[in-house]
């Protein structure tokens, strides 16, 4: 019982630390103007600052005093290569030359050249961060895992006892289920796929973390990596059926309206899985964080409208669902990343299938 006690009251704190770690710094006067003149407090800035990319990594603003993290800003402009910390620009107020390129970044982080040139942005923003992070870590963690897995004789112990029973669960329920007696060609991506969604998962709930699986361009490469191994993995029982899904049971003059029909929803059901895998991912762990700092910022919504008073009143709700959904988005965590191995190895294991 001490013990629970002990994890509510740190949770507690921990979902509090994490409204100041939402705080937008292009936001933080509109929020200011808004409680002197009585007007409600508008969350939206906040909400879409924290699950948006950006050029520096922002933790949180205390006093108008603004705690962040430069990045580094590397741009490429008509053959010259431009790079530059992201403090140079001064929250979008101004611009930065180098030689006869002056560059502007605007409200969303957006940089651009004032004469109109064509820039290549290769910038290490806040979610790339997070992500060389991510890996960084998992590499060192699964690399301590194996020299254990060594040295122990294969008895699991400390760390090795949590990932373990990962590995054989993507190994044992799984890949070998879906894919076959052929599973452990494809294992070493399948594994590679669980534990980097996992990981940038579980980041992404710690206060002034970025929300690198609820950016769709991460989930898209995700998806493409799925797509280009399933179809060049493919048999020809697999791409028998996509082009000639009626087989040979019936005549052609029945055949040729049929295919008008089949054929380019079975072309088009190629992308529709990698498309719906990319979704899922994305929409899942956005939504997740939408939900908790829009709970969040019902508590500042009530200071703004109903003075510190019914900010007191709000906060114990906001809180308790707060803690609630995260323990949810905890679940989630794992099971998105479970679910998104699971169908890529579905989708293998339908490729390389033989015909019965």
């Amino acid at each position: 019982m001490e013990r629970l006690h002990k994890a509510i009251s740190i949770s507690f704190f921990f979902l509090l630390s994490l409204g100041m770690f939402a705080s937008n710094p292009d936001s933080h006067n509109k929020e200011s103007s808004s409680t002197e003149t009585n007007e409600l407090y508008n969350p939206v800035p906040d909400v879409m600052h924290h699950i948006s990319d950006a050029h520096d990594w922002h933790f949180f603003t205390f006093k108008g005093t603004h705690f962040s993290i430069p990045l580094p800003v590397i741009l490429l402009t008509d053959g010259n290569l431009d790079v530059f910390m992201s403090s140079a620009f001064h929250h979008g107020h101004e611009t930065v030359t180098k030689g006869d390129r002056v560059y502007e970044i605007d409200e969303h982080g957006h940089i651009s050249e004032a004469s109109g040139k064509t820039i290549l942005n290769f910038s290490i923003t806040k979610n790339v961060a997070s992500m060389l992070l991510a890996v960084t870590l998992l590499f060192f963690i699964l690399r301590k895992v194996a020299k254990a897995y060594r040295k122990n004789n294969g008895v699991p112990r400390g760390i090795q006892a949590f990932i373990e029973p990962l590995v054989l669960f993507v190994k044992d329920d799984v890949a070998k289920p879906n894919i076959g007696h052929n599973y452990k060609k494809y294992l070493p991506y399948l594994l590679t796929l669980f534990f980097f969604i996992l990981i940038n998962n579980l980041l992404g709930l710690l206060p002034g973390a970025a929300n690198v699986t609820g950016n769709i361009a991460l989930t898209l490469v995700l998806s493409v990596f799925t797509l280009i191994i399933t179809n060049f993995s493919g048999n020809k029982n697999y791409w028998g059926h996509i082009f000639n899904p009626l087989g040979s049971s019936m005549g052609w003059g029945a055949k040729v309206p049929l295919y008008l029909i089949l054929l380019p929803i079975e072309i088009v059901g190629i992308f529709i899985k990698p498309i719906a895998l990319m979704i899922r991912l994305f929409a899942n762990m956005t939504a997740g964080h939408i939900v908790i700092l829009s709970l969040l910022s019902l508590i500042f919504m009530a200071q703004s409208g109903l003075g510190t008073g019914g900010a007191f009143g709000v906060a114990p709700v906001s809180v308790a669902f707060v803690l609630f959904m995260y323990l949810i988005e905890l679940l989630v965590a794992f099971l998105q990343a479970y679910i998104f191995t699971l169908l890529t190895s579905l989708f293998i294991g339908l490729a390389i299938v033989e015909d019965h």
